[in-house]
This record gives C-alpha cells, sequence and structure tokens, in this order.
C-alpha cells in the first residue's frame, strides 16, 4: 500500500527552500567559532591555517575571504578570540593536526 506524503509549499521537508521568516537575514549565514552564535557572513571574519613554517601552522585572517583551504568564522572581538582558544575551536574547526599558533595574524 502506497502512503501520500503531504509537502510544505516551496519545497522538500527541511531543504531551506519554504518561505522565509520576516527576520531573515539575506545572504549567507555562519557560526562563530568562539562564541557559537550565528550571524551573517558579513558581520564575521574568516580565518584559515597557513602552510606550515618550521612544522607550525599559523592561524591567519582572510581578509578578501578567498584563501583556499578550510576556513573558519569568528567575531572580531577579544572575547570570541579567547574563547576559540580555550575550547581548541581552531584546531577543530580547521581540522589541523600538529602544532597550531593561534595568534590571529
Amino acid at each position: 500500500m502506497r502512503r501520500e506524503v503531504s509537502r510544505r509549499p516551496g519545497g522538500n521537508p527541511g531543504s531551506g527552500a519554504g518561505p522565509r521568516a520576516a527576520g531573515d537575514v539575506p545572504g549567507p549565514v555562519r557560526t562563530c567559532i568562539g562564541c557559537r552564535r550565528r550571524a551573517p557572513a558579513t558581520e564575521l571574519i574568516r580565518v584559515v591555517a597557513s602552510d606550515e613554517v618550521d612544522g607550525a601552522r599559523t592561524v591567519v585572517v582572510d581578509e578578501r575571504r578567498r584563501l583556499p583551504g578550510r576556513g573558519a568564522w569568528l567575531h572580531d572581538d577579544p572575547s570570541c578570540r579567547e574563547q576559540a582558544r580555550k575550547r581548541n575551536a581552531f584546531r577543530r574547526a580547521l581540522r589541523v593536526s600538529g602544532p597550531l599558533d593561534d595568534s590571529l595574524r
């Protein structure tokens, strides 16, 4: 026996293709690795792990948001940076194994 599946208007359930809520912000939304709050990408800075120098990788700010490699997003706020350091969020978000200098250059 075949069951009918009701669909919401605007696409598949959970696909994000449905109508937008009044408070939605257009454009990409990212999560800060420090405070874990979601925000428009325009309010966050992107960081990436640079190439190895002397056996360690360094976290650098990607000002143009175009550097290659896996990126992570962070509020430009010292408290978010400190929270990310304490939780080892840079290493996890950037998927880096080995030494990582997270002093943000």
